[in-house]
């Protein structure tokens, strides 16, 4: 389907990574234009970006006239836009749940772990990067309990963190699941997790949306925005 869709991305960030799955299940295709995080600098931070984003962060999806920031509002947009097949329920309850869920990770984990916070504990507080990979941890797990508790026992979660078919809950946890492994967070105390991760890593939706299947990931050790460096800040 064309669709004349751009989405500003870094391949490593999750805030785009939870925007490439739902652009995914909703069978749009997509220009990718690479904002690189770490290059020079920080190619967020230059003037051709901050024109299109104030916030200096990625994602931004630009829809002819329409321009977004803000992972969660661009994936309630697309689902408005392009209600087929649904990212949020029917009803006001199970809509209500989905956002609980997805806001619990995309507002409560990921902001805790976001490089410009890494950057301050360092600058303001001297953290080394094992205090800060240890302060990744913490958040994580603190959210994860939590998260498990909400999906193990409830009797809504299904296949999926709501119901048998993916919602906006699921592109928002695999993403961070992603990056629990990448911080070497133990999961084994989160089964109810890992098995909704494994059944959505097995739809191409998913699996396509994965960082290194990206077209800016690099294929060497180049530096990348995930590094704890202070240049890295900017992840969205």
């Amino acid at each position: 389907m064309a669709s004349g869709l751009v989405l500003y991305s870094y391949w490593r960030s999750s805030a785009a990574f939870r925007v490439r799955i739902a652009l995914n299940l909703k069978g749009l295709r997509y220009e990718t234009r690479a904002v690189h995080l770490v290059r020079d600098g920080g190619e967020q931070h230059g003037a051709a970006y901050v024109a299109v984003n104030p916030q200096e962060l990625v994602p931004t999806l630009v829809d002819g006239h329409v321009v977004l920031p803000q992972s969660m509002a661009i994936i309630e947009y697309l689902d408005e836009k392009h209600p087929q097949p649904p990212l949020l329920p029917a009803d006001a309850a199970g809509r209500a749940r989905v956002r609980a869920l997805s806001q619990l990770i995309a507002c409560d984990i990921h902001p805790i772990g976001n490089l410009r916070v890494l950057q301050q504990i360092g600058s303001q507080f001297g953290a080394d990067d094992a205090q800060k990979a240890e302060w990744m941890r913490h958040w994580v797990v603190a959210g994860f309990q939590a998260l498990e508790t909400m999906l193990a026992h409830s009797k809504d979660t299904g296949h999926f963190c709501h119901g048998n078919t993916p919602t906006m809950a699921d592109a928002c946890l695999v993403p961070q699941v992603y990056n629990a492994r990448r911080w070497k967070v133990p999961l084994g105390d989160y089964p109810t997790i890992l098995r909704i991760d494994a059944v959505c890593a097995g739809l191409d939706a998913f699996h396509e949306a994965t960082p290194e299947r990206q077209p800016d990931a690099p294929h060497s050790s180049e530096p990348s925005a995930f590094s704890l460096s202070p240049s890295g800040r900017g992840l969205g």
